[in-house]
């Protein structure tokens, strides 16, 4: 059983990577009855919460049905992200993470995220500075290095453990890379055969499908994976990795059916959860997946992308499910 602090979180997790304006409570609803075990929310700034920001504060919400769950906080003064991990514990959450991995540039560039990867004595004092000021375990999420000749993540990992995390998230790129080129896991793999090393490691990095999942724990030896965009418009990922790993065998795609479902009641809650405008826009990311696939999709795809009002969207994804009612699925990493 792998132990993130004394949270339980399964023999070999599977965790939903906190991505801004997606792992919002809606989503991880999905997420979470697809077998996701370990939730986190969107970034908060670490300013944001210490100045009572409305739309910082919102994130710190959750559902009990959600645990084991961790808030993740950003930011680049130390003070500043003390005392917002202060805050964040006492929402009660299950884990308290911070993100050493963001590669956008509005936070990076300002030495937060993975901008702080080219301060590592300040990486390791911030760490500290946070165990200290909260009673829940604390974790990481970062990634190799700043850049090809900075990939000192064996060294720091260690260190991060030593001033108290109790489990690390390593994305196999560095920040110069941002998403482009295919992850690297063997540094990941370093990190976990580190003899000093006890916690766990999760990898992250280009996990789509269930295949590639076996792939990575065979040959990284990792604790757990982290799933970030393979997640997005397709929740039904987690299900079909933890089959496959039980089983050897792979299970059925959602039905357009399922997928519709799901969809309508991703959106009815992101409708209720941030409102009809935010509702409306932050769904739109997911659509493109819940329907990849479907031949002659484009005209349905732009209505969803394109409305602004809620029955409109209703209306379309009626049409959807009548239209191309009976049609076989297949996965979305298949195309």
């Amino acid at each position: 059983m792998v132990k993130i602090g004394d949270v339980e979180v399964g023999e070999f997790p599977l965790l939903l990577a906190p991505m801004e304006d997606v792992s919002d409570p809606p989503f991880r609803a999905l997420c979470k009855e697809q077998g996701a075990d370990v939730l986190y929310t969107e970034f908060i700034s670490s300013e944001g919460l210490i100045r009572d920001a409305a739309k910082s504060v919102q994130k710190l919400d959750f559902f009990e049905y959600e645990r084991p769950l961790g808030i993740q906080i950003f930011g680049n003064e130390i003070e500043s992200m003390r005392e917002a991990a202060a805050i964040t514990s006492e929402a009660n959450p299950d884990i308290v993470d911070i993100n050493y991995g963001c590669p956008v540039k509005k936070v990076a560039c300002k030495g937060a995220g993975a901008g702080i990867l080219q301060d590592i004595p300040k990486m390791v004092a911030m760490t500290a500075e946070i165990v200290k000021a909260v009673d829940k375990p604390v974790t990481v999420k970062t990634r190799l290095g700043w850049d090809d000749n900075t990939k000192y993540i064996v060294e720091v990992a260690e260190r991060l453990q030593d001033v108290g995390i109790k489990a690390i998230s390593i994305h196999g790129r560095t920040r110069k890379q941002m998403y482009k080129g295919e992850a690297d896991w063997t540094l990941i793999q370093e990190v976990k055969e580190n003899p000093r090393m006890h916690i766990p490691v999760f990898g992250n990095g280009d996990v789509d499908s269930p295949q590639k999942a076996l792939q990575m724990k065979n040959t990284y030896g990792v604790d757990g994976i982290m799933i970030g965009r393979a997640a997005i418009g397709y929740p039904w990922i987690f299900r079909e990795i933890k089959h496959f790993l039980e089983t050897g065998e792979s299970l059925a795609p959602p039905s357009l059916e399922e997928r519709v479902a799901a969809c309508r009641r991703h959106f009815e809650m992101a409708l209720d959860w941030k409102g009809e405008r935010l509702g409306i826009n932050e769904t739109r990311r997911h659509y493109t997946n819940y329907f990849k696939g479907i031949p002659h999709f484009k005209e349905y795809r732009q209505k969803l992308v394109t409305s602004d009002l809620p029955q409109e969207i209703f209306d379309t994804l009626e049409e959807v499910l009548q239209n191309f009612a009976g049609m076989e699925m297949a996965y979305p990493y298949e195309y």
